[in-house]
């Protein structure tokens, strides 16, 4: 990326709230994460000049569209500012991000807010699991299941086991480290569970099985939730560390990104890349675009990800397609301890979408939040010592949209 795109700071909301049991909805979400996320990046609403907002199924769970103009509605000051939502499933939150950097990479503007939203615990589990199968091929696949996406990311450890051998055990491990780092973020939907061990075992008392092998703590819940973040131009950070006296080597630039996507049904995803090197080609494709861009030769530059792990099979495979781990490898991996938080490359030390939460439209946003904040030195308990670069990497559907970014702290 040839000019900086500073990534100032956020705000977020807790994702153990459920919403509607207060009497709230999406506008009241949007009240809160916006002055949240401006007062996070230490700007005004008046300095906005443009915003991106991730939703995937606002019409479906609220009958609420045109999220842009909630945005005003939520925070008057904004009234006339130019505002877009964006869907890609689970990677809408992403897409949203990346609109907003190439808007303040192209000159057009100098200062985007990004905000991502869900609202999906109003409705009966069934209604949410019916919502959230639009991301997949409607009509066409997961026809007998009652919850689409178990069933989808079932076969995917299916085919993976049939590819390289699937050990259950690698995937209660992924889920055990995700929940020990969710205990330590204040704002996870799972921060106060207390899950015995034998719950990231295959003792089907503790930890049932859901669909295929994947049992319940490999298998992501329900969750409402918003993030923001700001996204400013060098002219505009120059002058906001004048005012401020802030040191803008000590703040997050979006360095490098990644964005492909693939054919939307998993069986063809699945029949295109039998005998290749990767299950999702097109993943390891934006994750070796966004270390292009940022410069970097590859996963031992990073010091902390965020990875999308909406199912304990999806982290494996994504850590595989990232490099930390030869394809088939990284249960192993995992194992070892590559991903803990004194491995080789911590992994969600926030608790990722397992333990964090997944509130479908946030996720995007929340993640390089997090990314900011861990290459800043600001995330708290959660905190990776000397974490200086952080990629994220999310994904929507049955990995049919894949979006890839790397933070680092200053410019490189």
């Amino acid at each position: 990326m040839s000019e900086p795109v500073y990534v100032l700071g956020g705000g977020r909301t807790d994702f153990a709230r459920k919403w509607s049991s207060e009497g709230l909805g999406l506008f009241d979400m949007f009240t809160e994460v916006i002055p949240a996320t401006l007062a996070g990046a230490r700007i005004d609403a008046s300095d906005v000049d443009v915003i991106h907002v991730g939703n995937l199924a606002g019409e479906l769970f609220s009958g609420q569209a045109q999220l842009g103009g909630m945005v005003v509605a939520a925070e008057p000051a904004l009234d006339g500012v130019p505002s877009t939502r964006h869907e890609a499933a689970c990677a809408s939150g992403s897409t949203a991000v990346l609109a907003a950097s190439a808007d303040i990479a192209s000159g057009r503007y100098d200062v985007a807010l990004v905000l991502g939203i869900e609202l999906m615990r109003n409705v009966s589990a069934k209604q949410a699991a019916d919502n959230l199968g639009t991301a997949a091929w409607a009509g066409r696949e997961a026809l007998d299941a009652e919850f689409a996406w178990p069933a989808l990311f079932a076969e995917i450890a299916a085919e993976y086991d049939t590819r390289y051998g699937l050990d259950p055990a690698h995937l209660g491990r992924f889920a055990e480290i995700a929940f020990a780092n969710g205990r330590r973020n204040a704002q996870a939907q799972t921060r106060a569970w207390d899950l015995e061990p034998a719950a990231f075992t295959p003792d089907d008392y503790a930890n049932p099985l859901v669909e295929g092998m994947l049992r319940k703590t490999d298998c992501g819940r329900i969750t409402d939730g918003a993030a923001g973040v700001v996204l400013v131009s060098r002219r505009f950070a120059e002058a906001w560390a004048e005012r401020t006296g802030a040191d803008l080597g000590n703040e997050a630039v979006l360095a490098g990104f990644g964005h492909r996507t693939s054919t939307l049904l998993l069986a063809d995803k699945l029949a295109q890349s039998a005998g290749a090197e990767h299950m999702f080609p097109h993943l390891a494709g934006a994750v070796e675009d966004a270390y292009r861009r940022a410069g970097l030769d590859g996963v031992d530059d990073l010091d902390v990800a965020e990875i999308h792990d909406c199912f304990s099979i999806n982290g494996i495979v994504t850590i595989e397609h990232m490099g930390l781990a030869a394809p088939g490898a990284g249960g192993a991996a995992v194992a070892e301890g590559a991903i803990d938080r004194d491995g080789r490359l911590p992994v969600n030390p926030g608790g990722g979408l397992l333990a964090d939460g997944h509130p479908v439209g946030a996720t995007g946003v929340r993640m390089v939040l997090d990314a900011a904040n861990q290459v800043t030195g600001r995330a708290g308990e959660q905190q990776v010592d000397g974490a200086r670069t952080a990629m994220t990497v999310n994904v929507g559907g049955s990995f049919t949209t894949a979006v890839a970014t790397v933070l680092t702290r200053g410019v490189r």
